[in-house]
């Protein structure tokens, strides 16, 4: 099949073999897979998921919709977010089996109106940073995801709660991380776990990259002997990150102050993260030893516009097609139209090695975007001067 750039390919046998591996895990610990929608919340994606795992995780009230039309009341759906709307709350509670609460404000205000519909639980700030980078570390100081342990000890209400949910790492490719945090949180809080019905270990760790999983097994297993309790772990990257690539063509080639520039057809709106962590995503056409040095840059005005510099055994040429490859995490769903460029058309690579058109956006898709004369706005107040006080 002849296709047009920039493309987006979701390659489901890979999602599979990613699958399978967390399917081995779990039967081997007892542990629950949930899917972070966050990663990439394609319909598709999510109904090639839902076998494997025993539910989506979701932040957001348009998540727990879409999870709940998937799943159809097959799975739980745990919501974990700092937005906690108080208008949007009656709905959740209609969607999700589980909702975390931020803070010991949210659970104070919202719990009586949670706890007859959903299990509750306290999303925990550990206090244990091991990323560097306070950008991904949810655990930085003055961080806004989770309680401090410490506030919750003195506070004494772990026992109001039904669960836990923590998440400390990014991108993690051992499980050190883990076990040094579930040895803090049993220091602080001892038998009250046992009164838990559930812990959510979080996401962050890239299974498909971690060759010695016996640790985590036997962190699970220990858990749920010892406290009776469920042991969850929710994953997007760790399902779908080397699961998609994106494609582009060059352009453009010229010369700058000494450099050559090749401008491709996609730019890095297309994966927004690179720009926002200053990162400088896979290649699958770069050659470490190659003897020309390109700069890769997308095709709109912004001047940051830029993948990185990369070397090639060739020089490249009008029509050259450049692959990023595991970019299948938080790429897609960032994405955006900057400059009015089209985002790219979304194919799914199937287990046979077909190719399958799953979006082509157009014209009328950007249009409606940003027209104001949409039906949704049909019949709604025009806000004037005078009723514009009660926004104030």
């Amino acid at each position: 099949m002849s296709i047009t750039t920039p493309t987006f390919i979701v390659d489901e046998a890979q999602i599979i073999s990613n699958l399978k591996t967390l399917a081995d895990i779990r039967k081997q610990s007892g542990c629950k897979v949930l899917y972070a929608m966050k990663a990439l919340p394609c319909s598709r994606v999510l109904e090639i998921v839902k076998p494997f795992v025993d539910g989506f995780a979701v932040s957001s009230l348009f998540e727990a919709q879409l999870a709940q039309e998937v799943l159809a009341g097959q799975g739980d759906v745990h919501l974990t977010t700092p937005a906690l709307i108080a208008e949007e709350l009656y709905e959740l509670t209609t969607l999700c089996t589980h909702i975390n609460f931020n803070s010991l404000s949210h659970h104070e205000r919202y719990a009586p109106i949670v706890e007859t519909q959903a299990a509750i639980g306290l999303r925990i700030n550990p206090k244990l940073s091991f990323v560097a980078d306070d950008r991904f570390n949810p655990c930085r100081r003055y961080s806004k995801l989770g309680v401090d342990i410490d506030a919750l000890w003195q506070a004494n209400q772990i026992e109001q709660v039904t669960g836990l949910h923590f998440h400390t790492v990014f991108s993690a490719t051992d499980f050190t991380p883990l076990i040094q945090t579930v040895e803090k949180i049993r220091r602080y809080f001892g038998n009250s776990l046992e009164k838990l019905k559930w812990i959510n270990l979080g996401g962050g760790y890239l299974f498909h990259s971690i060759a010695d999983y016996q640790p985590f097994i036997d962190l699970v297993i220990q858990l749920r002997r010892e406290l009776k309790v469920d042991i969850y772990i929710e994953l997007g990257n760790g399902i779908v990150g080397n699961a998609a690539q994106l494609n582009a063509t060059v352009i453009d080639c010229f010369e700058s102050d000494g450099k050559t520039v090749a401008i491709l057809d996609t730019s890095i709106n297309h994966n927004p993260e690179v720009f926002e962590y200053q990162r400088s995503p896979h290649v699958l056409e770069h050659d470490v030893n190659g003897r020309y040095s390109m700069i890769l840059a997308g095709g709109t005005c912004l001047a940051g516009d830029i993948f990185g510099e990369y070397r090639f055994k060739q020089p490249l040429q009008l029509g050259d097609k450049i692959t990023f490859a595991k970019v299948g995490a938080y790429t897609l769903i960032k994405a955006n139209r900057f400059n009015g460029h089209n985002l790219p058309n979304v194919y799914l690579k199937r287990a046979d090695g077909e190719l399958e058109l799953l979006k082509h956006y157009t014209y009328q898709d950007y249009q409606q975007q940003w027209s104001s004369a949409t039906t949704s706005n049909a019949g709604q107040p025009i806000l004037t001067s005078q009723n514009m006080t009660n926004f104030k």
